[in-house]
This record gives C-alpha cells, structure tokens and sequence, in this order.
C-alpha cells in the first residue's frame, strides 16, 4: 500500500492537513468517532485541547488495534462544538496531533455541530485509514 499526499500550489498552502491523499493498494479500516471517554465511559477533560489529546489517542488506539499506523490514516473529521474556540487553540492542538500522529497529515475537515452524542464532549473525530 502506498498514500501520496497532494497539495497542488494553486490552492493555499495546507497548515495541519493535506489537500488530497491518493491511496493505491490495500485494505479499508473505517474508524469510529472517537471523543475524550475513558475506559469507564466518561467525558475526561475540561479544555479542548485536553479532549483532543484523549479522541486523538482514542483514535490511534482502535487504528493501531486493526493493524495500522498514523501514517495510514488517509481522512479524518473533526466534529467541534465551538469552532471559534476551535481556531483559537489551532497550535496547541496542531502540537498534539504532530506529537501522536506525526506530520503525515490526511486530508482533514472541521465541522462546527450544535452538541455531541455525550453533552460534555467538545471534539470528535472519525476518519479512514488504507493499511498494506
């Protein structure tokens, strides 16, 4: 399996992301969304980019669990229930994403949403991953 990340210069400059991922060869593992629950099924963390940390690890583990790296993740979503705040903590969160995940991005989107499933959530993510 192969990724090749793509960031043509007619679009601006990607800061945390890629434009595309071209992926060729392999097999699919669909990750869930993933916030900042505990082993006991509890919101943990007051601040975003403490819940972060704890979705992204979340999400590393189930992709780690099926097999994979965080070079393989070719998409992820990030659900924010404050996308001002969002924007805000961009470095501190770009910070954790480079410590855990490196700095192959994948193609990533933010969306801003009313609330999540647990209503002390801040931040989910979900995403795809192409592994060999």
């Amino acid at each position: 399996m192969s990724t090749e990340r793509v960031n043509p210069p007619g679009l601006s400059p990607p800061t945390g992301f890629s434009h595309a991922v071209v992926a060729t060869g392999g097999r699919l593992v669909f990750l869930a969304g993933q916030t900042a629950l505990d082993t006991d099924g509890k919101v943990v963390g007051e601040t975003l980019p403490e819940q972060f940390e704890v979705a992204l690890t979340n999400l590393l583990t189930a992709l780690r669990a099926a097999g994979g790296t965080p070079a393989d993740l070719a998409r992820v979503t990030v659900y924010a229930t404050d996308v001002a705040d969002y924007r805000a903590q961009a470095p501190e969160l770009g910070r954790i994403w480079r410590e855990s995940a490196g700095r192959d991005y994948p193609a990533m989107a933010v969306i801003g949403v009313a609330r999540l499933w647990d209503e002390q959530a801040l931040v989910e993510l979900d995403g795809f991953a192409v592994l060999s």
